[in-house]
């Protein structure tokens, strides 16, 4: 896995840097050898934070931390990764394992491993507004996700309520 560091107000030292890839190790072994780490180590007042994500072909996973100490926000991002990669690998696994029930409850002889499929199809007019809109749009359909066409750059775009309760937007990407 290649790994890049950037530091912001920080700087990004052998040692630290010789500590990134060490505990990224454990996270590398489940992506490919051409998948990339973008690792963003940040200070601020006395806040350390640490950004990770990590892409390759066919998946992206991130994780961020925000502590007081950088080698304890090192650790817990980590691990943060590891989970997140473990949870999904077994959702995966499982989803895949589990057999298609016959009518009356008994798995289907025939039937002994579950595909997901897509199941529905939902067809809408993507129509033109601004972000705002966008926001008002979904919290009136009360939906944790909105699609639709950014009036300022033409583009589709995504609007999804964050964790934290914010908003997030995701736009496509030309260039990749």
């Amino acid at each position: 896995m290649k790994l890049s560091i950037t530091g912001r107000h920080v700087t990004v030292t052998p040692a630290l840097e010789s500590i990134l890839e060490k505990k990224l190790r454990s996270v590398a072994k489940f992506f490919p050898e051409d998948a990339v780490a973008d690792v963003v180590l940040s200070v601020e007042r006395n806040r350390q934070t640490i950004e990770v994500t990590v892409r390759s072909a066919d998946m992206i996973v991130r994780s961020e931390r925000t502590g007081q100490d950088l080698y304890t926000c090192i650790d817990e991002v980590v691990d943060k990764l590891e989970r997140q990669i473990s949870k999904n690998r077994t959702k995966l696994e499982n989803r895949l394992k589990t057999p298609i029930p016959a009518p009356g409850g008994a798995p289907a002889e025939e039937e002994e491993d579950f595909i997901p499929s897509v199941v529905k199809t939902k067809r809408f007019a993507v129509k033109p507004m601004s972000e705002d809109e966008a926001v008002l749009q979904m919290e009136l359909l009360g939906h944790n996700f909105f699609v639709f066409r950014n009036s300022s750059s033409g583009e589709v775009n995504v609007l999804y309520r964050r964790n934290d309760g914010n908003y997030g937007l995701i736009e496509p990407d030309a260039d990749r």
